[in-house]
Formats: C-alpha cells, structure tokens, sequence
C-alpha cells in the first residue's frame, strides 16, 4: 500500500482517486486555496456536484492549510489535480512540504500550453522551472493523458490512458501502482507529446465540432459525417507536424494521448460545442456571449496563449485546419478553411 496525495478537488482529482483507492492505497485529497467552502460541504455529504456523484467515503479530503501536516509522513506520489491556472499556487505548496528541496515523485493531471520568452512552454515544464526558482530541483515528473473523462473514470467505465516518464521504468512502476480491471494504462518516455497532445486536440476539438455547422443547409442528421472524417485526418496530420515542433515523437499522434483524446473531445464537450457554433457562422464573441457564457472553452483559451506564435512559425499550407481556427478565434470572424491546403 502506498501513499498518495493528490492537490486539487476538482472532478478530474477525484476521480483519479478511484483507482487508487481501488490498489488499496491510502488517498489524501488537499483543496487549493478556493475551495474551502467545498471542502466543508463534501466532508458532510460526500457528493461531488462536479462529478455529479456520491463518492467514497474513504477518500480523506482536507483545506489546504493542513498540508504541512498530511506531510509529517511519508507521501509515495503527489498528484497534481489543480487548474493550469492554479499552478503557481502549486508550486509555492510543495515548497512548503519539501525536506531538504525535495519533494515526492509528481503526477501530472493538469495540462497545458503556453508561450513564455517567445517560445513554447508546456505546464509541466513551468512547473519544473517555478520549482527550480524556489530551490527544489532533481524532480521525477509524469503525466498522464489519453482518453479520460473524470465522470467516466469515477464510475468505473473502461478507460485508456497513458502515463508517460523520461524514465520508463518509474512510468512503468506508476502503471503497476495504479491499474485496474477498468483504469487501462500504457506507458511512454515521450513525455512533450504526450502533453503536447494533451494541450493541441482542444482546438482540433472545435474545429471537427463545426463539421455539423459547415453543412448545416443539408437536412439529414449525419449528412456532415463525411466532413467530420475529413477533418479528423486533417487534424491527425497538424498534430504531427506540430509535435514534431515541440521534440515531440510524432508517432505518439496516433496513440491514446493524441487520436484517442481528441476522439472523446470532440465527440462532446465545450470545445466541441464551440465548435459547433462557429461553424453555424457565429463569431467566437457571439457564441460566448450568447450561448456559453460562463464556460471555459480550452481550445479558444489555449489560441489566445499561443495563437500569435503559430502563426509565425507555420504558414496556411503547413497548418491550414489550426490556423483557420486561430484566425477565427483571435480576429472573431467567421471561419474560413482552406481546403485545398489540405494534405
């Protein structure tokens, strides 16, 4: 049995607890600084409005004030469920629990992409350089991708996942710590395209989201399958080519961190929704205004993080799906693909 403590209280953080739980290990859940209120409501009913879900009452939630003192013992593994916002906090936390300036292997749940001196920086290797500012240096960082959502992962449904480690062997420890007969997990040392992924299907998400819209004069239901598929592929293809960019292995594109993830965001979901609209002919304005308004759309989010420099450093007959969608987003105009830049 090990210990493990994961930050965050959100739908993903507790879900992961599920399989944990289910290996046996003993799981500590600390809330960030927001989520006190919360924490006080879910010690009385235990039901997780974000899960939507009576959860166990095994799980040990705590405020994020007794941190130092889940600490006093020895932690296997720190999973970090926070929002890619909240990893600043984060990272001023585990200063706060490290001995010596070091802390306990982490595990990646929250990912992210943005751009830092002009140049690309995935959320793990910000976090990797707030430690390194507050001392804390010699890390063992994961994460995880793939398929995965937190409603289906807390109850239980079969889910794929991939947990990936510049060394393979501790990813491969993680997989033996952590599966189960429903919690699927491969492994890789391809740890930028496994984030990489992670970070880029959310735009694909909304662009394979407007197939619907873009066909929206033809009356029958799946009439706008045959666009889906194309911009699927299309999609496929710019992940590649943008992987490969950041050092990525290209063939990690084709895995569960890349097709597999972007399968289920844009089946459903708010980029997908997004999507949607713009591709009725709605701005990005309009929609969020009008019909989303107090949703987070990721994939428009991660356009405004890096949208100015991918369009530096690829042009419309490298990238034409992502850069229609960076356009339509940024200039809040209507989406114009150009087709004939397809591969």
């Amino acid at each position: 049995m090990s210990k493990i403590v994961i930050l965050g209280a959100g739908a993903m953080g507790t879900a992961f607890a599920y399989p944990c739980l289910d290996n046996n290990h003993e799981i500590s859940i600390v809330g960030t600084h927001l989520e006190n209120e919360f924490i006080d409501k879910i010690k009385q009913d235990f039901f997780h409005s974000g899960l939507n879900l009576k959860i166990s009452t095994k799980i040990n939630f705590f405020k994020y004030e007794e941190i130092k003192n889940i600490f006093l013992s020895k932690i296997d593994l720190i999973v970090l469920g926070v929002s890619s916002k909240g990893i600043n906090w984060a990272a001023k936390e585990l200063k706060k629990i490290s001995k010596n300036n070091t802390i306990p292997p982490l595990l990646m749940l929250t990912k992210g992409l943005s751009v830092k001196d002009e140049k690309y920086e995935l959320l793990i290797d910000k976090l990797e350089r707030l430690l390194n500012i507050e001392g804390i240096k010699n890390l063992n960082l994961s994460a995880v991708g793939g398929p995965c959502l937190a409603a289906g992962l807390a109850n239980r449904v079969h889910s794929g996942v991939v947990i990936a480690n510049k060394n393979l062997n501790y990813a491969n420890i993680l997989k033996d710590m952590l599966s189960t007969d429903y919690y699927h997990i491969s492994t890789s040392k391809d740890i930028s395209g496994v984030e990489v992924c992670a970070a880029i299907k959310n735009i694909f998400s909304m662009a394979i989201g407007a197939a619907p819209g873009l066909n929206k004069n033809n009356q029958a239901s799946n009439i706008y399958l045959n666009t889906s598929a194309t911009l699927v592929r299309q999609s496929i293809h710019e992940m590649e080519l943008f992987v490969d960019f950041l050092n990525g292995n290209k063939e990690t594109v084709k895995g569960l961190a890349g097709l597999g993830d972007l399968y289920v965001s844009s089946a459903g979901g708010r980029n997908s929704k997004m999507g949607s609209l713009i591709g009725e002919g709605f701005t990005f304005s309009e929609a969020k205004k009008n019909k989303m308004p107090t949703v987070t759309v990721e994939g428009a989010e991660l356009i405004f993080e890096i949208g100015k420099k991918v369009k530096k450093d690829f042009d419309e007959t490298k990238l034409p799906l992502m850069i229609a969608m960076i356009n339509a987003i940024l200039d809040d105009k209507k989406l114009e693909i150009k087709w004939e830049n397809f591969s």
